[in-house]
């Protein structure tokens, strides 16, 4: 069986390609049929995972919560899992460490770690957040696991943070202390202009990784801007949340099932889980 560190180290691999598409798994479920689908890794959607238990998205779930989450689908698929630990589940160095520590012992072999508060609209100070993200590294290594590939969110573009002017100059000042504190990426949600994604990638310290969807650039567009990791959030989750509500309005109202004529296999949905 394959350990923990060669799916780290497979995964660090999957980064030296000029891009990675990484869809983002809500279950067990979900995580089977993107791993069918040809996914060379996961990623969560700490979104989807909130929904499927019932809980609203935005730093909502417990660290147990969400760790029980990857364990499930980190045994349910043999490719590498990063997860989403959205804040670390609390304001403190310590908090993000052992949340790293326990989400490794899930099986995942990355983290996506934002910078904003629980709860607010309001970032941590670039100093801040680079103590916390230090604090994950270390965690890391202490846990046996120093290939931990670590994504350092920043929502000052999601948020709109201060001026639109001034956006720019604060995430490349953050992409390079939070490169300092010894992440391996920078993720920037909310920025999909081509224009600027490529003045950023060319003065980060860090790969860029990008949030798309509808209406974002496509994956090669974003790849000749420079971006080297794409996610897609909670994407994947609403569409098949759309789906179901689809399907069932049609059995509602008119009784009939042409909705449900594009679904999966039986078989081969079943056979992923055998």
């Amino acid at each position: 069986m394959e350990s923990l560190q060669d799916k780290a180290k497979a995964f660090r691999e999957l980064h030296t390609q000029p891009m990675l598409v990484l869809p983002n798994a809500w279950d067990a479920g979900s995580a089977a049929v993107i791993q069918h689908a040809g996914a060379p890794a996961i990623a969560t959607t700490s979104g989807g995972v909130s929904w499927a238990l019932g809980r609203g998205d935005g730093q909502r779930l417990t660290r147990s919560e969400m760790t029980a989450a990857v364990r499930q689908i980190t045994r349910t698929v043999s490719v590498p899992v990063t997860a989403d630990i959205e804040g670390g589940y609390g304001p403190d160095p310590a908090d993000v460490a052992t949340t790293v520590a326990e989400v490794i012992d899930a099986g995942a072999v990355g983290v996506n770690l934002e910078d904003s508060r629980a709860g607010t609209l309001s970032l941590f100070p670039p100093e801040v957040q680079a103590e916390r993200l230090a604090a994950a590294r270390a965690a890391a290594a202490s846990a046996g696991l120093p290939e931990l590939w670590i994504n350092a969110r920043t929502d000052v573009y999601l948020f709109g943070i201060g001026e639109p002017a001034g956006r720019f100059a604060d995430v490349l000042a953050r992409a390079h202390a939070y490169a300092e504190a010894g992440v391996d990426s920078i993720f920037v949600p909310g920025l999909v202009d081509l224009a600027v994604l490529r003045e950023l990638t060319a003065a980060s310290p860090l790969p860029v990784a990008a949030m798309a969807g509808p209406g974002a650039p496509s994956v090669a567009d974003l790849a000749s801007a420079g971006v080297r990791r794409v996610t897609v959030g909670t994407a994947l989750a609403q569409a098949a949340y759309a789906a179901a509500l689809r399907s069932t309005r049609e059995l509602l109202d008119a009784g009939t099932y042409a909705e449900l004529a594009s679904a999966m296999d039986f078989g081969t949905l079943n056979g992923l889980f055998a």
